[in-house]
């Protein structure tokens, strides 16, 4: 038929393949007409659904699934950006989030963040062009600008590590409570010269700082210069210049808390170099418990984070907004736990 041939050349100069629109002129209806008849959806007039069918069969029509993605706006996409490929805090994570969303048919498209805002910005406008079905992402490390463009984006997104009341989604811990249940538990065991070593000054390790603080200040206690803070990359090697640093400043010092754990073992290896007895004469306390903290020696006491469950929750609570179900508790607090060990 004319008809046909003149499609098929059409389609051979450009691509190779049929398109929707060559249906749909084959049909004489739109494009629109022409996707739904196909997909079954919508109101459409049973003669020009069957026109439409006819026309697909004449033509060996076969439906693109990249095309129709993209046209529904919709992907099987998850993008996760996380701070962090090296950290084992965000390796949890990322493992428990695949183990809920690979099953539901959903590939995980990661991208780290490096603890730089600029960076998600830049990421996000990236990954939104794959036109991704939800998004998984750390409030707290984000610019207004890549908070605009999430909300603007219309896709359902989950904060992880972080909890807020702002009627967005979050699955997390309140930081500020963990830092100043470490004070707290110092200040009982009659510690009175703490101090607080942080490396890789995010938002969460502030906001552990700050109830950390309020603690100690409340109590007379408060020193600033019993703070030491870098914005180096947090390792056990970076703990134990930062302890050597710490006590040859104030030989006082007799607790501190480290906002990782890396930092805190790599502080009891120079306590033993340097000779000073934990927790004797200074109490250690590390954050995240991460693996190893129970084996040094002493075995640390650190704040357990529940990496595994923030990733499992934040993925199942993104499955339910994809699917556009209401969430009852939009903020989801998942805990912490104070590991009391032998180090304090």
């Amino acid at each position: 038929m004319p008809e046909t041939s003149g499609v098929r050349r059409r389609a051979s100069r450009s691509t190779g393949r049929l398109t929707l629109r060559d249906v749909a002129e084959r049909a004489g209806v739109s494009p629109i007409t022409a996707s739904r008849a196909l997909r079954g959806v919508g109101r459409v007039d049973p003669q020009l659904a069957q026109r439409v069918r006819e026309a697909a069969r004449a033509l060996n029509y076969v439906p693109d699934p990249a095309a129709r993605a993209l046209a529904s706006a919709r992907s099987r996409v998850v993008v996760l950006l996380v701070p962090s490929l090296s950290n084992q805090v965000f390796m949890e994570l990322i493992e428990a989030v695949h183990e809920v969303l690979e099953p539901a048919g959903y590939q995980v498209l990661i991208g780290n963040t490096r603890y730089d805002p600029d960076v998600q910005e830049r990421l996000l406008h990236q990954y939104l062009s794959h036109r991704p079905s939800g998004l998984l992402l750390t409030r707290s490390d984000q610019t207004d600008g890549a908070r605009a463009l999430t909300d603007r984006s219309g896709v359902p997104y989950v904060y992880l590590m972080d909890l807020g009341h702002d009627g967005a989604h979050y699955v997390g811990l309140s930081q500020q409570a963990a830092g100043r249940c470490v004070a707290e538990h110092l200040m009982a065991a009659g510690r009175r010269r703490i101090a607080f070593v942080a490396a890789q000054l995010d938002t969460r390790t502030q906001q552990r700082e700050a109830g950390y603080r309020d603690v100690l200040a409340a109590a007379g206690l408060y020193d600033a210069d019993l703070s030491v803070l870098t914005p180096e990359r947090s390792s056990i090697g970076l703990g134990a210049q930062l302890m050597r640093r710490l006590v040859s400043r104030r030989p006082d010092v007799d607790a501190i808390f480290f906002n990782n754990d890396d930092l805190a073992q790599g502080a009891l290896l120079e306590a033993l170099r340097l000779r000073i007895r934990v927790p004797d004469q200074v109490a250690i306390v590390g954050f995240n418990d991460l693996e190893g903290s129970e084996h040094v020696v002493p075995r640390l006491t650190t704040v357990r984070t529940p990496r595994a469950e923030i990733g499992r929750q934040s993925a199942t609570m993104l499955l339910a907004l994809m699917q556009g179900d209401r969430i009852a508790r939009p903020a989801l607090d998942v805990g912490f736990e104070l590991v009391i060990r032998e180090s304090a």
